[in-house]
């Protein structure tokens, strides 16, 4: 015992306080820019910035897969892109696989939006275009004989075409019901705007996490801090030059690896030495969903996306023939008794070709109502009100793997980030107090 006590008191005066206890605050610095630096490098940029390397991309084939996950290395450049951004694809999967999926079958989603009010908004958008249509179409197939025609008979044509309106547009917005499992993919809808607007997925994880984000930078500091006093007492006790260059290493790895895991584990509450603890990010669920679901419903499953897929995605044109194909009988009814008169008068083949050019002329027109800005904010409020609720349901598990699985794979990045920064704060502090970089100093 006495010999301990000797130990520590020749220790305590051989000790240069003023290096010791600029070490934390040194270490406590670096932990700072080390989280600080590393949320950068998770959002930004969200491009690609990088240079093409000739030979890199043959070369990225056989070195290790962890560093083929750099983003650039694949495709034989050196650069940077924000680890979420490289990752968006992956984002818009695990947001259909552990939410939307979870609202049900496409055709239960569609439910949700209630049809029927899609189809009366369609009425109404449609309904006052018609004549004009009805007339461009009649001006181009038979232009003689709608020329010749008397003007009440005209009203009469455009009235009884307008009659079959609502009826039609009501066959429509069903039969999209009925076939929108095969019509509508929410997978590849979500997947692929979130790979044409990175930036999107970089707002969901900054909005929903900024409160998280914004500690594990505040955290970086006291980790780092509370790292460096071991370190001090390590680097006074042997005095070897490298040892604080490789503490360096471990602080700035186990700095970043503590800031993650403090915001996303444990992911259920459990008590760890009597004291509660769960992930910084899961103690907020119904707060982050709310988030969650207003930026889902406002920029990516919304009634205007939705009709661009259906007319312009991969099925487009089965939905386009589903249209045509419902919209042909209102020709029929809206020529009523004066059918067959109709056909003898203009041929058969005419007749055909125009109730032809009034289905594929509609096509367009019947979708576009959905790409009404204000129509398509109110629908929105109902998918964001659904997709809350699904979310706040979520197991806290699935809840934590939604927002970090895209950029799990990719947080080793994230460490080694923090180990050579360690390194580099270890080196510098060597620099400042025991190599002279800077004259005079220490004093």
């Amino acid at each position: 015992m006495d010999a301990v006590q000797q130990w520590l008191e020749d220790w305590v005066h051989h000790v240069d306080w003023f290096a010791f206890i600029s070490i934390p605050f040194f270490t406590g610095i670096v932990g700072w820019l080390i989280n600080w630096s590393g949320l950068w490098m998770l959002f930004s940029p969200v491009k690609f910035y990088g240079f093409k390397v000739p030979g890199l991309r043959e070369l990225a084939t056989v070195i290790p897969r962890k560093l083929q996950e750099v983003p650039g290395i694949p495709f034989g450049r050196v650069g940077w892109q924000g680890i979420v951004p490289a990752r968006a694809a992956k984002m818009g999967s695990i947001a259909v696989d552990k939410v939307i999926a979870k609202l049900g079958t496409p055709a239960e989603f569609y439910a949700q939006l209630e049809p029927e009010e899609i189809a009366a908004h369609i009425v109404r958008v449609f309904e006052p275009d018609l004549p004009q249509m009805v007339d461009e179409i009649m001006r181009r197939e038979q232009p003689k004989l709608w020329r010749d025609l008397p003007a009440p008979l005209k009203q009469g044509v455009i009235a009884r075409v307008q009659a079959q309106l609502p009826g039609v547009v009501t066959t429509i917005t069903d039969e999209i019901g009925v076939h929108i499992n095969q019509l509508l993919d929410p997978k590849i809808m979500v997947i692929d705007h979130f790979r044409k607007n990175p930036d999107l997925v970089v707002r969901v994880f900054r909005d929903v996490g900024q409160r998280e984000l914004n500690m594990m930078v505040l955290f970086g500091f006291i980790f780092g801090f509370l790292l460096g006093i071991p370190v001090a007492v390590i680097d006074q006790t042997w005095h070897i030059w490298w040892l604080l260059p490789i503490l360096g290493v471990i602080v700035g790895w186990v700095t970043n690896a503590l800031g993650m895991w403090l915001i996303f584990e444990p992911p259920e509450p459990k008590r760890i030495l009597g004291i509660k603890m769960q992930g910084l990010f899961l103690r907020r669920q119904d707060e982050c969903a709310e988030v969650y679901a207003g930026i889902i419903a406002d920029d990516v499953v919304t009634l205007e996306r939705i009709g661009d897929f259906l007319m312009d995605g991969p099925r487009g044109d089965r939905t386009r023939q589903m249209i045509a194909t419902a919209m042909r009988p209102a020709i029929d009814k809206a020529a009523g008794p004066l059918r067959g008169a109709a056909k003898v008068m203009v041929g058969a083949d005419t007749f055909d070709r125009i109730r032809e050019s009034f289905a594929m002329e509609a096509v367009g027109r019947t979708i576009t109502p959905f790409r009404d800005p204000a129509f398509s904010k109110r629908q929105s409020e109902k998918i964001r009100v659904l997709i809350a609720r699904r979310t706040k349901e979520l197991p806290p598990r699935d809840f934590v793997e939604m927002m970090r699985s895209a950029i799990k794979e990719d947080e080793w990045m994230l460490y080694a980030h923090g180990a050579i920064m360690g390194a580099a704060g270890g080196i510098i502090h060597l620099g400042f107090f025991n190599w002279g970089w800077i004259p005079g100093f220490p004093p």
